[in-house]
Parts: C-alpha cells; sequence; structure tokens
C-alpha cells in the first residue's frame, strides 16, 4: 500500500515552470549531465521526469555513438588521404 501511494505522488503532472527549470539546469553542461542521471535513476523523482530523463539519456548516447562513427570514418579516410602523399 505504501509503495501505491508513493507511486501516485510521483505520476503527478509537471508544470511548465518546472519543465523551464529543469531545461535550464541541463543545459549547464556538466550538472546538466549529473542531473539526468540523478533525475533518471534516483529515488522519489516525479516517474514523468524520471521517463524523460532516461530518454534524455538513451538519445545521447544515440547521438554519441553516430558522431562516433563518423568521427572514425572520416578521421581514417582523412589520415588515409595524407599518408598517400
Amino acid at each position: 500500500m505504501n509503495s501505491i501511494m508513493e507511486n501516485q505522488e510521483n505520476a503527478e503532472v509537471v508544470k511548465t515552470g518546472d519543465w523551464m527549470l529543469t531545461y535550464l539546469i541541463t543545459a549547464i553542461p556538466i550538472v546538466g549531465l549529473v542531473m539526468l542521471f540523478v533525475w533518471a535513476f534516483g529515488s522519489g523523482t516525479n516517474i514523468n521526469k524520471a521517463n524523460w530523463a532516461k530518454a534524455s539519456l538513451i538519445w545521447g548516447a544515440i547521438m554519441l555513438s553516430i558522431y562516433l562513427m563518423f568521427m572514425i570514418t572520416f578521421g581514417a579516410a582523412l589520415l588515409s588521404a595524407f599518408h598517400s602523399n
């Protein structure tokens, strides 16, 4: 019964002002990344904000993977072009 009450408390609608503060915090380079992990995996966080933080971390990992693939591909091509000359 206690966990049901906690889930109901953590499922409240996140207000627009709270989202604006959330985006402002995530815009701070290192603090934002740390806070995404805190919101995603910490206890007592609103379930909607926790799910958003998890999705943001997943998208960040996807974008980092794509970026690294491009950098490796184009870096190897650039090194190959310089080495052949």
